[in-house]
């Protein structure tokens, strides 16, 4: 197939812009000389700009943890995707658990994130995953279908080249409980093969499908190994140059 990795982190709300400097300074030493691996940093709004200074020259890439769907307004608090790709963003994320579970993001609302997003050709890592009751209940694929399905409502195929799926089991994120490799890939290959229903299979063999719940040096290697799994959203392990670095460079682990 020939998808590139792609390893993002996702800061969260961690990380002063003093912090994130020295982080994304750190960073850069570590994984210099890394080939063939995509990588982006998603650092809170605050530090977006000087991050984007340290960057320039590097082939890292800049990523927001969220947007607004307005381009501008009377929306205090919220950011719009113009303003996002004009501080140096290339990704965003969208309809991470945590938005959904504590600020009520829903797929009608993901999905207008996402249009708002790619319409300012900014690229997309869409998330979706389901809880553990779902998991339990055996709800794990209608789940991930409907977010799918609701989350990409009026994309053509031409809008999924700058989508990146990120699937995340909520059960697993900060946690420390990882799905094992054999139930990620399960998950991948439903969502390929959903992508590939809905669209096309020409956009599913090319859409990057991250994992991301608990990702650290010690399972990465065996996620990456799995035909359907792209690479990952790592959260805590990314707070980390040397951490995160190893997951980069996993291959060499």
């Amino acid at each position: 197939m020939g998808r590139l990795p792609f390893i993002a982190g996702n800061w969260k709300m961690n990380k002063t812009v003093g912090e994130a400097v020295d982080l994304v300074r750190e960073l850069k030493k570590a994984i210099s000389g890394v080939k063939e691996v995509e990588v982006a940093v998603a650092p809170p709004f605050t530090a977006i700009y000087a991050v984007r200074r340290e960057l320039e020259g590097t082939p890292i890439g800049l990523v927001a943890q969220n947007l607004y769907w307005e381009e501008k307004g009377a929306f205090t608090g919220e950011v719009s995707a113009l303003m996002l790709k004009e501080a140096g963003c290339h990704y965003v994320i969208i309809g991470h658990s945590e938005r959904r579970q504590y600020f009520g993001e829903t797929d009608e609302t993901v999905n207008r994130k996402v249009k708002a997003a790619l319409a300012q050709s900014l690229k997309v890592i869409f998330c979706i995953g389901e809880t553990l009751k779902e998991r339990e209940d055996g709800k794990t694929f209608s789940v991930i279908e409907r977010q799918i399905e609701g989350g990409s409502r009026g994309l053509g195929d031409k809008e999924w080249r700058d989508i990146v799926i990120a699937y995340e089991p909520v059960w697993a994120i900060g946690t420390g409980k990882t799905a094992t490799p054999e139930q990620a890939e399960e998950t991948h290959r439903f969502i390929r093969e959903k992508v590939e229903k809905l669209y096309s299979r020409k956009v599913s063999e090319k859409i990057l499908i991250q994992y991301g719940g608990s990702v650290t040096a010690e399972n990465i290697r065996g996620l990456m190994s799995q035909p359907d799994i792209d690479g990952a959203l790592v959260g805590g392990a990314s707070l980390k140059a040397e951490s995160f670095s190893k997951i980069v460079r996993f291959r060499e682990l």
